[in-house]
């Protein structure tokens, strides 16, 4: 069975942080760790959880923060997208260096493409590289479970003002790669509530008509 929990881990970003994890294995993957957290590594802990991967959908500060913390208690692979993966080890390309401090986190260990598939115990996850918001922005699906990172809100979607967004890719990627999915498939973005691909079709103005 594949299980999932939120936590709020950098409350003034409002990020998401998702955990998710099969029953039968106890393997688990950290979606977007925006910043070290006691609760969620003692969760992990005690849940007797075995932490196989740190997946960053994108290289933004606001969801890398974490990055080191779990991977030093858990010696966890951290991975990314490839265009995506300077931004972990520059301050100044994942923009914390312009929000008043100055984060730089390890290395990936191994970089995602679009079509990669994950082994979570008996699961598969699959990597979607939606590029957008950022060049390396990914989305993963599994089951009817779509964790969109900063690619697709409940009625909205990422912003592309920043550097290296588009948003021609942005409506492409949601339009082409995201509304092709199921529509009952539960959307859990990075940052506010989740909500479904059916209710985005219909309702999300950006798309509306597109």
């Amino acid at each position: 069975m594949l299980r999932y929990k939120l936590f709020s881990l950098l409350p003034q970003f409002e990020t998401n942080t998702w955990l998710l994890w099969d029953e039968d294995s106890k393997q688990a993957i950290l979606i977007d760790p925006s910043a070290p957290s006691e609760k969620l590594r003692d969760f992990i802990n005690d849940n007797k959880l075995s932490l196989k991967l740190i997946i960053n959908t994108h290289g933004h500060a606001d969801h890398i923060g974490g990055d080191a913390f779990f991977k030093s208690h858990f010696h966890s692979k951290v991975v990314i997208h490839s265009a995506d993966a300077d931004m972990l080890i520059s301050s100044k390309l994942n923009l914390s260096a312009y929000m008043e401090y100055d984060l730089a986190m390890p290395a990936a260990d191994s970089i995602l493409s679009d079509g990669d598939k994950l082994e979570l115990g008996s699961h598969i996850i699959n990597v979607i590289h939606t590029p957008g918001h950022t060049p390396g922005g990914i989305c993963l699906y599994s089951e009817n479970l779509l964790f969109s990172g900063d690619t697709l809100f409940q009625h909205d979607i990422g912003r592309t003002d920043l550097p290296g967004g588009c948003y021609e890719d942005e409506i492409s990627s949601v339009k082409h790669k995201l509304f092709t999915l199921p529509e009952n498939t539960m959307v859990f973005p990075g940052h506010g509530p989740s909500s479904t691909i059916k209710d985005e079709i219909l309702h999300n103005p950006y798309l509306k008509g597109i």
